[in-house]
């Protein structure tokens, strides 16, 4: 097979068919693109997960002199000296507990102050209606409910809170997003497929006669399909390079520079080039075969060899 023969075959096929060429191009870019930004968007929540789950922690709250009237947890008192001993006790002995910080009212009241001092409440707060509390770093985030079970009951216990529990909200939707870029993408997809699929057919149509001459004088099936199989592959190789551009210009636009959400967001611990750069050899081999695979079935059936 002489290779001139075949890259000249692919440039009458890609200039006949310059207009659904170039959809094919846009399509395969898209779709792929939406396909790379949901693997780094699963990439970034896991990363982001794996963050905050470090940083979390387990708070007991401890009942006060209000509680004590309002609380149903609370309905035996306020906590004391002995039943706070009896907690930091077991704290210490439990295997899943890496530390126990106490905070107090006072300490509390100044962290509140701290934070929400812009806000009307903040005010007429006092440090004595401010809740005394167990701050516990777990070895593992997930054992949360055996601390839960351990203290909610407990005599002096208000709550047992879970701070990894707040974050699911936002990981979920998260994740929500992720699934809806993936339902676009395997739309996109689909478009792009019937769009290399259509194009052979109007290639393998217009070369019809090159084909049957080409048939007479004993070309094989294969020799006759190569051109037609190259020229999607070239098409969707343009258009998943198209797709790695974007990603990475969208990693270095949204993050490093332009929106620079690495700077203004600086408790986020975003993904860096090694996670877009891993991404990139997948989507160019998916641009490639996709387009080439699709072309050699449309071929089998709509080429008469």
């Amino acid at each position: 097979m002489r290779a001139q023969f075949v890259l000249s075959e692919i440039s009458v096929g890609l200039r006949r068919n310059l207009t659904m060429t170039f959809a094919v191009i846009v399509s395969v870019a898209l779709s792929l693109a939406l396909f790379g930004g949901s693997l780094l968007m699963r990439e970034q929540v896991s990363t982001m997960k794996g963050y905050w789950y470090d940083k979390v922690n387990v708070s007991i709250f401890l009942c006060n002199k209000n509680d004590a009237e309002s609380d149903v947890n609370c309905i035996k008192g306020a906590v004391t000296a002995n039943q706070k001993q009896e907690i930091k006790a077991d704290l210490d002995k439990m295997p899943v507990v890496e530390s126990v910080q106490f905070e107090t009212a006072d300490q509390a009241y100044k962290h509140y102050k701290e934070q929400f001092g812009d806000s009307p409440l903040a005010d007429s707060l006092t440090p004595d209606q401010m809740q005394e509390s167990f701050r516990i770093k777990l070895k593992d985030p997930e054992k949360y409910q055996v601390i839960s079970s351990a203290f909610s009951s407990r005599p002096g216990v208000q709550e047992v809170q879970d701070q990894k529990g707040l974050l699911e909200n936002l990981f979920n939707l998260l994740y929500g997003m992720n699934y809806a870029a993936l339902g676009v993408m395997a739309l996109m997809l689909i478009v792009a497929l019937m769009l290399i699929v259509n194009t052979v057919r109007v290639s393998a149509f217009s070369r019809r006669r090159e084909t049957g001459i080409m048939r007479l004088v004993g070309a094989s099936s294969f020799y006759i399909q190569v051109p037609f199989i190259m020229e999607a592959a070239f098409a969707g190789l343009l258009g998943a390079v198209g797709a790695c551009v974007m990603l990475l210009v969208g990693r270095y636009f949204l993050i490093d520079h332009g929106l620079a959400l690495a700077e203004k967001m600086q408790l986020i611990n975003f993904i860096g080039w090694d996670a877009v750069l891993a991404v990139l050899p997948l989507v160019l081999a998916i641009g490639l075969l996709m387009p080439a695979l699709a072309a050699f079935f449309a071929l089998r059936k709509y080429l008469k060899v």
